[in-house]
């Protein structure tokens, strides 16, 4: 046992224990939701690094506290691996998480009462694209455009254009959290210079897709901004990433500190350059590729069980299954039976859904976290078969405890990274 984990057991049994529950939760089970993902133990060792203890309010050479030379060394190092592998000029790393990260945008070039064209929530969106219970909704004006009915999920674009000269967005902004179809950048990027509004792609699902390889990158379409988080399909720590064209750096960098923020958290920072790392070596784009591929075979296996897809299918990480439809149960129902089998998933609106969002009709899944324990498309064949036999027999306690045991023993072959072993 390592010393840490030795100490944790002494020092506080009951955190410790609630430590040994997640780990064997994520070894015993398979976790589908398309936000989380495994990291890898360097990034886990330098999250618990001394980096942790040191303040570094500003930036590289800039700060406001000494004893700087290792902070300023790491941070600079993660700023220059983002651009390397996102192929932009200018990296803002310290946002603390995708939220603060898309406000520090907002703040850095809109007015209060400025509109950004956004997608709607519940065709894909997220709640920092301006949904109206959020802050940034409530200061800025969102127009939400939304996907065509019947068309698989994807954007009219000549709808997108008449709105674009009618609300004269300042952002036109793309990039979604429950779509299982790609961004078309070239058409976004047309629609903003239509309209003279600044390009911005909201990648944080697909940003190690991109970074991989497996799907297109928002700047070799002439984007002005595109933010990530680091972890979901990046396999990094929680956090964000601002990328922007230079002449765009000096806003972002004030929006972010001292505009947004306070002290960074060094080693988050730190945690993410590990990642940058991993994500720029040739084995990270075999395991992006894999993502995109047992994707596929999830959506097909299911739909071949009878499952309804809201867009028929996926082209990227993620699908949306309609439960109302297929099962005659709502989101929540079908995540809690999932649950009890051992497979996570989260509960999820569906376009125009007539449901609340506690209780709406869909579920969200996806493959990055599977992927990365070296499952492919044979696995996502059984685990086709473990969720059609939960959903259609929600109600069956002893056939959903023997569908758990299938689980748990399908999981043992799959190591889960950074997870010691029960």
């Amino acid at each position: 046992m390592d010393d840490y984990r030795r100490e944790l057991m002494e020092g506080d049994p009951e955190v410790f224990e609630l430590l040994r529950g997640e780990e064997r939760r994520q070894q015993s089970g398979v976790e589908l939701i398309p936000s989380e993902n495994y990291t890898w133990p360097a990034v886990l060792a330098t999250l618990g690094s001394v980096f942790t203890n040191k303040y570094s309010e500003g930036y590289p050479g800039r700060r406001y506290y000494g004893g700087q030379e290792f902070t300023d060394g790491v941070e600079n190092l993660a700023r220059e691996r983002a651009c390397s592998l996102f192929r932009c000029e200018h990296a803002n790393v310290q946002p603390l998480s995708g939220s603060p990260m898309n406000q520090a945008v907002y703040l850095a070039f809109l007015e209060p009462g400025d509109t950004v064209l956004a997608m709607d929530l519940s065709h894909g969106g997220h709640l920092t694209h301006g949904d109206p219970v959020s802050h940034m909704g409530r200061l800025f004006n969102f127009v939400r455009y939304k996907t065509r009915p019947g068309e698989a999920g994807r954007v009219d674009f000549d709808e997108l254009m008449k709105l674009a000269r009618l609300s004269k967005p300042r952002i036109v902004l793309c990039g979604t959290t429950s779509s299982p179809r790609v961004d078309d950048y070239a058409a976004y990027r047309r629609v903003a210079e239509e309209v003279g509004a600044l390009a911005m792609a909201d990648v944080s699902h697909v940003g190690g897709l991109i970074a991989g390889g497996a799907l297109e990158n928002p700047f070799d379409h002439g984007f002005d901004v595109v933010t990530t988080t680091t972890h979901k399909s990046l396999r990094g720590p929680r956090g964000g990433l601002v990328l922007c064209r230079k002449e765009l750096a000096k806003a972002v960098d004030r929006s972010v500190f001292p505009g947004l923020q306070g002290g960074p958290h060094m080693n988050a920072i730190a945690a993410m350059a590990v990642a940058l790392r991993k994500a720029a070596e040739p084995g990270f784009r075999e395991y992006a590729a894999q993502v995109i591929s047992n994707a596929a075979e999830l959506a097909t296996s299911l739909i071949d069980a009878g499952a309804a897809l809201v867009t028929g299918g996926t082209d990227n990480h993620l699908i949306v299954l309609d439960c109302v439809l297929a099962y005659g149960m709502d989101g929540r129902a079908a995540e809690e039976t999932l649950d009890a089998i051992g497979i996570t998933v989260n509960k999820q609106v569906i376009p125009d859904d007539p449901n609340p969002p506690l209780r709406p009709s869909g579920i969200r899944l996806g493959t990055p976290a599977a992927t990365a324990r070296g499952m492919k498309e044979d696995s996502m064949r059984e685990l086709a078969g473990f969720m059609t036999a939960a959903l259609e027999r929600p109600m069956q306690p002893r056939e959903l405890a023997r569908l758990a045991e299938a689980v748990a023993a399908f999981c043992a072959a799959f190591p889960t990274p950074g997870v010691p072993r029960m």
